[in-house]
């Protein structure tokens, strides 16, 4: 009988053993690399992502319910700042795991918060559908341990070539800020067309910083060029105008 017992425990651990070592581990969001493609149906018709957006700058906005408080105003500081997006040369898609007749009633709703009698303001860009979680396991989206399969507060700023450039991170209860996204991708944009760095709190029209120079041979030479629009703050350390 205690042979019984001891060879049926060994058996049971071994399962868990193997159950252990199979399962796969939650690894969080997507914070790089190339953004998954994926397919939804949105309350701008059927999106085919990143096709449908060539040449631009995306971000996709995912969120964990409609017709919510954080999210609604999420959403209404988005519409408010359709206008510097485009600008931008940037598209917004917005994705949680509601159904589309949610997003549909949702939009419609928002809407009317927006409008007043000499205007109204529409939502131009498409709120996905994710019902069936696909494209929130693609990038590591959803909640952990939630079993209502929500996403998180999440901001993915993708490229033209479809790299992930920036991601953010915000908890339930705090809505984004429409500002630093913007902030983060003006910062993006300025550094790719320029080759330099941003330093902290950089707004537009700041200085910028440049590469730093290897040795501090290489930063005295830099400064034996005399360029005005360079400021060295140490040797490791330049300011620019652009």
């Amino acid at each position: 009988m205690k042979k019984t017992i001891f060879v049926l425990l060994c058996n049971l651990f071994i399962i868990h053993l193997s159950y252990s070592q199979t399962a796969t581990p939650h690894t969080g969001p997507l914070t790089y690399g190339t953004a998954p493609a994926f397919k939804a149906e949105s309350t701008s018709g059927n999106i085919n992502f990143p096709e449908d957006f060539y040449g631009k700058w995306k971000i996709l906005f995912s969120h964990p319910a409609d017709f919510t408080p954080v999210c609604t105003s999420e959403i209404i500081s988005l519409a408010q700042n359709q206008n510097t997006f485009n600008k931008l040369n940037t598209s917004i898609i917005v994705i949680s795991t509601d159904g589309l007749n949610s997003h549909i009633e949702w939009v419609k709703s928002i809407e009317s918060i927006l409008s007043d009698s000499t205007k109204k303001t529409k939502i131009n860009f498409p709120i996905a559908t994710d019902d069936d979680l696909k494209i929130s396991k693609l990038y590591g989206i959803l909640q952990p341990d939630s079993f209502s399969k929500k996403d998180i507060r999440g901001v993915f700023i993708i490229d033209p070539d479809n790299k992930i450039r920036a991601f953010f991170y915000y908890p339930n209860s705090v809505g984004r800020n429409t500002n630093e996204i913007i902030r983060t991708l003006e910062a993006l944009q300025v550094q790719d067309k320029n080759d330099v760095l941003m330093p902290a709190n950089w707004q537009t029209g700041d200085e910028v910083l440049i590469n730093s120079p290897k040795t501090i041979i290489d930063s005295e030479k830099l400064e034996e060029k005399k360029d005005s629009k360079l400021r060295k703050v140490t040797w490791y350390m330049w300011y620019k105008k652009l």
